[in-house]
């Protein structure tokens, strides 16, 4: 087995009898819970990494954000100019239509 969580089981059982559990019951409780397989739980270190590897995400994501509000920007300033570009053109080619054909 990996990990196991060890208490004072006489102890445990002595408190378990205590509040009412027959003897038997008890030892058989506390001897199980020394035979936890607590391999797969997060210590405090663990969760500290986790939380140290989220702020770290938490500011790659507010970058990410940043460099597309400014494409964003970037993306309506040539729109504006594509746009006035073929105003200009649609002008250009009405003036010279109209002055081909009268």
């Amino acid at each position: 087995m990996g990990n196991t969580m060890r208490i004072d089981s006489l102890k445990f059982a002595r408190k378990l009898e205590a509040a009412g559990l027959d003897r038997k019951a008890a030892e058989a409780i506390a001897e199980g819970v020394n035979e936890v397989d607590v391999s797969d739980l997060a210590t405090k270190a663990d969760i500290a990494t986790v939380r140290e590897e989220i702020t770290a995400v938490k500011g790659e994501i507010a970058a990410v954000k940043s460099s597309i509000s400014d494409l964003k920007s970037e993306i309506f300033k040539h729109l504006w100019i594509l746009g006035a570009s073929v105003t200009g053109l649609t002008v250009t080619l009405n003036v010279a239509v109209s002055r081909l054909i009268p």
